[in-house]
C-alpha cells in the first residue's frame, strides 16, 4: 500500500465529479485490500471501495471516511480442456483488457462486453451485460471478503443471486469486497450473436455465430457511435454509462404504454426501454436543464448523463431528477439509477 493520500474522487471517476475523502489508501494485493477494510471496520471508519470509478456518482462534499482503491492484478488459467478454459481474475484487472486478452486467444463468452469500462471486481456486482451477454453466463465463482465476519469466502455462481443488473453483492453493498472472479469461457473462437443490433452490424442473423474478433470490433464500433467508449477528448463519454436501468414492470403497465414502446420478456415481468421512455418524455439528445447547463444528456445516447466540462455532482443530480420527473409525468414509471450514489441521492 502506498499510504494515506489526499485527493478528490473527481480524479478517479468517469463522471469527473466528487469531492475529497478523509483518507485514501491503494491496495495492490488481496491481503492489503482485506487488511485495509478490516482495520476500518474494527475502528468504525466508513469505507468506500473504489475500482475503476465508472459506476459512481460521488457528492461534491466528498466522502467522510477512507477510500480503499483496488489495484490488485492477476490472471491465472486454472484449467483448459478441448472446449473450455477456466480463469481466475484479480478484482483490480481492467475489464476491457481482460476481454481483449480473451478475444486474442479465441476464447468465447465475453466478447460482446467489449468496451465496458471499469474493473473485473465490479462486473459481478452489476451483473454487467451488453449486446446479449452478461457475466452471469460465464462466472463460476466469486471470492470475497465478508465484512460481517471478517472472513474470505468463495461463493459459487448459483449463490450469487444474479439478475438483470443486480446480484447479492449489489443488494448488500456494504457487506462484500470482491477479491477475485473465476470465469469459464469457450475456446471455439466463435460466439453466438444474440442481439439484433449487433447482428445487423455484423451482417448475420440473430443466433448465428461470428468470430469473437469480429464481434469485439462490431461492439466497439456500436459503443463508439453512442459515446459509450471512454475518450479523454470527448465530453460525451464523460459519463457513468447508462444512468438508468431499463424498468421491469407488470404486464398491465406495459400494456398501457404506446404500442411502439419496446418490450422484452423478463423473469419478473416485462422489461421496457429506458432510452425510449426518456426520449418520448421530451428529453432529447443534448438536453440540459438550462442553456448554460454543464451537465447534459449525451448528444448520441439518451441514457447517458454527461459532464460537458466543469459540471458538479449537484448538476448531474439536478439533470437526473429532471429526467426522472419527466418520465414519471409522461408514463407513471419511476426510473432507477444504475450508478452507485455516494453521500447523495435522487
Amino acid at each position: 500500500m502506498d499510504g494515506l493520500l489526499r485527493r478528490t474522487l473527481a480524479e478517479h471517476t468517469t463522471l469527473r465529479v466528487g469531492g475529497p475523502a478523509d483518507a485514501w489508501v491503494v491496495a495492490d494485493s488481496a491481503a492489503d485490500l482485506c487488511d485495509a477494510v478490516r482495520r476500518c471496520d474494527t475502528g468504525g471508519v466508513p469505507v468506500l471501495i473504489l475500482g475503476g470509478g465508472s459506476n459512481l456518482l460521488v457528492a461534491d462534499d466528498g466522502f467522510r471516511g477512507q477510500v480503499v482503491q483496488v489495484a490488485t492484478r492477476g490472471r491465472e488459467v486454472l484449467d483448459e480442456t478441448d472446449g473450455s478454459v477456466t480463469l481466475r481474475l484479480a478484482a483490480g484487472e481492467g475489464w476491457d483488457d481482460v476481454v481483449a486478452f480473451a478475444v486474442e486467444r479465441g476464447w468465447v463468452g465475453i466478447e460482446a462486453l467489449s468496451g465496458v469500462p471499469g474493473l473485473v471486481g465490479a462486473t459481478p456486482v452489476q451483473n454487467v451485460g451488453a449486446y446479449g451477454q452478461d457475466v452471469a453466463q460465464v462466472i463460476v465463482a466469486v471470492e470475497a471478503l465478508d465484512r460481517s465476519t471478517g472472513r474470505v469466502v468463495e461463493i459459487p455462481a448459483e449463490e450469487c443471486s444474479f439478475g438483470y443488473r443486480t446480484s447479492r453483492f449489489k443488494a448488500d453493498p456494504d457487506r462484500w469486497v470482491i477479491l477475485t472472479v473465476t470465469m469459464r469461457l469457450g475456446t471455439s473462437g466463435l460466439g453466438r450473436v444474440a442481439y439484433p443490433e449487433l447482428a445487423r452490424q455484423l451482417g448475420v442473423a440473430v443466433d448465428d455465430t461470428a468470430s469473437v474478433a469480429a464481434v469485439r470490433e462490431a461492439v466497439l464500433s456500436l459503443r463508439g457511435r453512442k459515446a459509450m467508449v471512454l475518450d479523454a477528448d470527448d465530453p460525451d463519454t464523460w459519463s457513468a454509462g447508462s444512468f438508468f436501468t431499463n424498468p421491469i414492470v407488470v404486464a398491465e403497465v406495459a400494456e398501457s404504454l404506446p404500442e411502439e414502446c419496446p418490450r422484452y420478456p423478463a423473469d419478473s415481468g416485462v422489461k421496457l426501454s429506458a432510452a425510449w421512455l426518456i426520449a418520448h418524455a421530451g428529453i432529447e439528445p443534448g438536453f440540459g436543464v438550462s442553456e448554460s447547463a454543464r451537465a447534459r444528456i449525451s448528444s448520441r445516447h439518451t441514457l447517458a448523463l454527461t459532464n460537458q466540462g466543469g459540471a458538479t455532482a449537484a448538476d448531474i443530480l439536478e439533470l437526473a431528477r429532471t429526467v426522472r420527473a419527466r418520465v414519471r409525468e409522461a408514463f407513471g414509471i419511476d426510473l432507477e439509477p444504475e450508478p452507485r450514489l455516494v453521500s447523495c441521492s435522487l
